[in-house]
């Protein structure tokens, strides 16, 4: 660099150019500074003397990928360090906040990454402290800073940070360092009650909310989800939460701020009231935190103090939801003031529940807590009145009544979204809604029979209505409905576990299902046959749906099919006809319904709209699966070859089109229908009986007509993601249906089948330039051409010893191709997606445990890339691939020990080639061993059995690198 002006113009452009090439010119030409350890100094001296932020910025930001990325000197480190100290001491009040942003995060990685290579590392806490000791408010600031800094990056994993370390100095800092600095932020809150500065409050709030929400124990715990809602507070901590004042200091600063500082006090709420229960000395104690936690609670609800803000009011919502979580019924009524408080908290929740659309996705926490405290009123010991028997029917009216606003103020043209459209939401809200409304069952039902046969009513006069009448006025009466059938599945779903309950709500279960049966019967008659278009109808039907899938679980009910061109509704309909014709005896009763058998002869376009609709065709497969289903469950050849001739036309047709017409869009859709149809028969066929039907009708007269497509359309994914799908099924051995007799070379011509079709596929995907979207075009056809050929190698059904005997090509081919579509891949990419990483691994596992002479005839690199690998594979989350990889490992280092180990000179191709890739890479399998340890020793695996397996065999073969570790 000629000169600071120069850089300092060059990051000008970097940060602030609109114009993208300049940007890209700029970061190409200042590289340098984060790539080559020999530009650390010169990071300094712009730190120095540079004035532009923007120069600052880069240098700090080039140190930190420096000390990430690469591998310095611990005294280098320390002086980083150090320096960076000293710099923001001197300089940090100047800066802009994004530079000592930059700074602090530098400082922090540092600390992070030299924990337990020196104590000077940990002094952190202590520098921080000589920050907060000056007078200036910058100084203490930027202490407050660093020590947010500190907790989040202990609490996060870096990319390419082994897990396992980054656990031992996550709970080495949590044991020295933590408390200290939750004990810094406590004490700052209350020296900075009364000052005026913000930026401080928000800092301190800030670091009493990280400590809390550190992850005490690693379990990585998921902010939205209640089961893991309990903080593992370490008991060194228990004087600090057991004294009153810090409970009541978050109460304070919720009462003093706005927002968004009151939300984060309330978010300390949240978290202490989530405290595990055992950290208390004893149950008096926690019966005053509990008192305290509701006298605060009860003083929110009588002002009202802050819930006007959405924030405030949702993170409140949570901290109502947490007092069932983490404490009982019986020691909620025996604090001083509970029917208050359980008075306001109903008050509360029916205002919640009219302001529908302003509030909820707060709701759910609420009917959570009604929910839990309705289910513990059995398991009530204490005298103490719960007074749950006069709030919880109006909470159950309240909501019920909400549902219908929502629907009245939503008009057809309205643009924000419908309730009923949110599934997620939906299922939140009614998940909790039927243990609400069974506590007191009778009357709830009666309340909700009320409303349901007026407009049931009103509804069943529509039907002589002209198809243009009020349509309006139809579509909220539809969307009613909708509401109060989701209601009655939603009840029906949870039925009463308990004997003595259980018959008087079964009789009122089946006087709600009677309205829906008798609505059933309405819905498909005079002007609402019309109505299948209106998004209205369409919810209702999807309602209507849902009630019978839970009817069905509960008890038993049947339901068929209309017509329709909604993808939604059709794919809850087809939902529901596959779980009736997977039982037996509901699929024995539907063979017997004339609808059915007409179904099973007249599957085309002409019966089915759907059919023809391409945004429909991921719903052929389910439809073909239930076909399937019914029509294997009568064991006739020829009412199977019967029930699949509209599907062979239609092989017929595309095999008698000519080459040249084969690259057309009736081909193309009439290929996708007819490859999703074939997959969902092939998926209903669970026996060797079934499937013999299937593979004598397909082979080998139709078999041709997959090369042909794959030779037209490698490159539409649309065509051959199918195609291949369809062959994925094909092949798989599921229920040993693939099982020939003993003179049958079926097994045999099937593998041909495969390997023509990899290879067609294989060799022409590898030819096409890389495009935009490489995972749909490349990479997904790749996946499952992997998966198809995993299935046949493990399928047990072929004798691979036959293809080298007779001279076949076609094992050799298929997996030279497989090995060159693996190899294509960059290892970051085939981690990076999950199908890709399941379907390569179980690649690996199978060639290592049945053609292990494929692997170790590779060429030195190639089989050094791969073992690498399956070092990768080991450390992933995901236990299947890691006992995958474990697998292959283990057979790899058998082979070594049982043919070079223990024997005499190899003389095996196989083992002198292993011999002699070992020789070139002897760290190969020293360093799998050193990373199975690290996993087995300070990892929570799931399944630690089956990555400990290929430790002996590994141990066996590197004796004294293992004495070293």
């Amino acid at each position: 660099m000629e000169s600071l002006a120069q850089l300092e113009a060059l990051c000008e452009r970097l940060y602030n150019s609109q114009d993208t090439a300049e940007r890209a010119r700029a970061e190409s030409t200042l590289q340098c500074f984060s790539v080559n350890t020999e530009y650390i100094s010169q990071c300094q001296y712009i730190l120095d003397n540079a004035s532009s932020p923007y120069a600052l910025v880069l240098a700090s930001s080039s140190l930190l990928k420096q000390v990430s990325e690469h591998t310095l000197s611990l005294q280098l480190r320390l002086d980083i360090r150090n320096y960076v100290v000293g710099y923001l001491a001197t300089r940090g009040p100047e800066l802009q906040p994004y530079v000592t942003g930059s700074l602090i995060q530098l400082l922090c990685r540092i600390t992070k990454l030299g924990w337990y290579d020196d104590d000077r590392f940990r002094e952190i806490v202590k520098d921080s402290m000589n920050f907060l000791s000056q007078s200036t408010t910058e100084h203490y600031c930027i202490g407050l800073k660093i020590l947010n800094q500190i907790v989040a990056e202990m609490n996060q994993p870096n990319p390419g940070f082994p897990l396992t370390h980054q656990r031992k100095i996550a709970c080495s800092f949590r044991d020295l360092a933590l408390f200290q600095i939750f004990q810094i932020s406590i004490t700052s809150l209350q020296q900075l009650k009364n000052d005026i500065d913000k930026r401080l409050k928000d800092q301190a709030l800030s670091l009493a909310l990280k400590c809390l929400s550190f992850d005490f124990v690693g379990t990585s715990l998921d902010e939205s989800s209640e089961d893991l809602g309990t903080v593992q507070i370490p008991s060194s901590w228990r004087p600090i939460l057991e004294d009153t004042s810090t409970l009541q200091l978050f109460f304070d600063y919720y009462a003093i701020t706005k927002p968004p500082l009151s939300k984060e006090a309330l978010e300390c709420l949240v978290r202490l009231a989530s405290v595990r229960r055992s950290l208390f000395s004893n149950d008096t104690e926690r019966s005053k935190f509990l008192a305290h936690l509701m006298t605060g609670t009860k003083e929110i609800l009588q002002t009202g103090q802050g819930l006007a803000d959405h924030d405030n009011y949702h993170e409140y919502c949570r901290l109502l939801g947490r007092f069932k979580v983490n404490y009982q019924l019986s020691e909620l009524v025996n604090v001083e003031g509970y029917s208050d408080w359980i008075r306001l908290v109903a008050e509360f929740t029916l205002k919640s529940l009219q302001s529908w659309q302003w509030a909820s996705s707060s709701v759910y926490y609420l009917l959570g807590l009604w929910s839990r405290l309705v289910t513990s009123v059995p398991y009530l010991k204490s005298d103490m009145p719960s007074l749950l028997d006069e709030f919880v029917p109006k909470i159950t009216e309240g909501f019920i009544t909400s549902r219908f606003d929502c629907v009245q103020a939503i008009l057809p043209d309205d643009l924000s979204e419908d309730p009923l459209d949110n599934v997620e939401l939906l299922q939140d809200q009614l998940d909790n809604f039927p243990y609400i409304c069974r506590f007191q069952y009778e009357s709830s039902s009666l309340y909700i029979i009320k409303l349901l046969e007026p407009i049931l009513q009103t509804y069943t006069e529509g039907v002589r209505l002209p198809i243009s009448g009020d349509n309006d006025d139809l579509s909220i009466i539809e969307g009613q409905l909708a509401w109060l059938v989701h209601i009655i599945a939603s009840i029906i779903k949870f039925k009463p576990s308990t004997s003595s309950s259980s018959e008087p709500q079964e009789i009122i279960d089946a006087e709600l299902a009677a309205r829906v049966f008798q609505l059933l019967q309405i819905t498909d008659t005079g002007s609402h046959v019309q109505r299948y278009s209106q998004i209205s109808k369409q919810r209702l039907d999807r309602a209507i749906l849902t009630f019978f899938q839970h009817f069905r679980k509960s008890y038993v009910g049947d339901q068929a099919m209309h017509s329709s061109k909604s993808e939604d509704v059709i794919e809850h309909t087809l939902a529901l006809f596959l779980e009736l014709a997977s039982g037996y005896m509901t699929g024995k009763l539907l063979l017997k319904l004339d609808t059915v058998k007409y179904i099973i002869g007249h599957h085309t376009r002409d019966h089915f709209p759907f059919l023809e609709e391409y945004k429909c065709s991921r719903s052929r497969t389910t439809f073909y699966y239930t076909l399937g289903w019914l029509i294997f469950m009568e064991d006739s050849p020829v009412k199977f070859k019967a029930s699949v001739e509209p599907l062979r036309q239609v092989l017929i047709s595309l095999e008698s089109t000519p080459d040249t017409a084969f690259r057309t869009d009736a081909v193309k859709y009439a290929l996708i229908g007819l490859m999703r149809d074939l997959r969902g028969i092939a998926m209903a066929t669970n026996s060797r009986r079934t499937y013999g039907l299937l593979f004598d009708w397909l082979y080998p007269s139709h078999m041709p007509l997959l090369l042909k497509a794959v030779a037209h359309w490698t490159d539409t994914p649309e065509v051959t993601t199918p195609l291949l799908k369809f062959m994925a099924e094909f092949v798989l051995n599921k229920l040993q249906r693939l099982t020939f007799d003993s003179s049958s070379p079926n097994g045999i011509l099937l593998f041909r089948e495969v390997s023509k079709l990899i290879v067609a596929y294989g060799t022409r995907v590898l030819s096409l330039p890389t495009p935009a979207d490489i995972y749909t075009y490349k990479y997904k056809g790749i996946w499952i051409s992997l998966t198809i050929l995993t299935r046949a190698l493990a399928g047990n059904y072929v004798n691979f010893g036959v293809f080298e005997l007779y001279g076949d090509r076609a094992l050799a081919d298929a997996l030279d191709v497989a090995l060159k579509l693996t190899l294509s891949i960059p290892l970051a990419d085939i981690m990076a997606f999950r199908k890709l990483t399941r379907s390569y691994f179980a690649l690996l596992e199978v060639l290592c445990n049945s053609h292990i002479n494929v692997i170790v005839n590779l060429d030195t690199s190639t089989f050094a890339h791969i073992v690498g690998s399956l070092e990768s594979g080991l450390k992933s989350l995901d236990s299947s691939i890691s006992t995958q990889c474990a697998s292959a490992v283990d057979n790899l280092a058998a082979f070594y020990f049982n043919n070079i180990t223990v024997g005499e000179a190899p003389t095996l191709p196989a083992a002198v080639n292993l011999a002699q890739h070992i020789a070139e890479c002897p760290r190969l399998f020293p360093e799998i061993l050193k990373t199975l340890f690290e996993i087995v020793l300070f990892e929570d695996c799931a399944n630690q059995w089956s990555i400990s397996r290929p430790m002996l065999s590994l141990i066996l073969i590197n004796e004294q690198v293992t004495l070293q570790l």
